[in-house]
């Protein structure tokens, strides 16, 4: 039986877990309107209608807020993305989920251009690539009959899965730093024989099961 203490601190939790996404849904929109360092963290408390104190109880500055928010956008983005077995066990067309990742960088370019340029965020950095690697390997499995696994899974070293993670995002943060001069679905027509050529000898699934992050 809970307690009046594990009550509240389970209240508080909830607090903190509203605060933190309201502050991070704020510095998504602000992101939108101009540069992320032209965005101060009065502007967010202001906008979150929070006090600066309540602010600094969850993130030291901005750049830590936004890492936190583009890390949590990640994590969604890996979960929206479809599967290929429909929950009838027949076969769906696979997503087009190059398509899904460039757009999203496209959505939200310049937070992820402050955050993964030069002087951007190497804990983000090595979070998209976790992700994307853990993406890729999850979807090479499923297309041999595997299951049961999700971006949570601890995936054992999986060269392909870590190749390819790598060149997506070497290619994203190059079309983000040029300004994405290509549209996403541009992108993800050039990407796409790019990667299928890695793994036309892995014979674990077929090459156009595999490129799916």
């Amino acid at each position: 039986m809970a307690t009046i203490r594990d009550r509240g601190a389970e209240q508080g939790d909830r607090r903190m877990r509203r605060t933190q996404a309201a502050l991070r849904r704020t510095l998504i929109e602000l992101a939108r309107q101009r540069s992320l360092s032209q965005i101060s963290v009065a502007d967010v408390a202001e906008q979150a209608n929070v006090g600066r104190s309540t602010f600094y109880d969850h993130y030291r500055d901005v750049h830590e807020l936004a890492e936190a928010a583009c890390t949590a956008m990640i994590d969604e983005l890996i979960d929206a993305i479809p599967r290929h077995v429909a929950a009838d066990g027949s076969s769906e067309a696979p997503p087009d989920n190059l398509l899904i990742f460039f757009t999203h960088f496209a959505e939200h370019a310049d937070l992820y251009r402050s955050l993964l340029g030069p002087q951007g965020s190497a804990r983000l950095i090595d979070h998209v690539r976790r992700c994307a690697t853990v993406a890729t390997y999850i979807s090479a499995q499923q297309a041999v009959g595997g299951d049961g696994l999700d971006h949570t899974t601890d995936i054992p070293h999986d060269v392909p899965s870590a190749f390819t993670a790598g060149a997506l995002l070497g290619v994203a943060i190059d079309w983000l730093q040029r300004g994405c001069p290509r549209p996403p679905d541009e992108m993800a027509t050039m990407t796409r024989p790019l990667l299928i050529a890695l793994y036309q000898s892995d014979d674990r699934a077929s090459p156009s099961a595999r490129v799916t992050t």
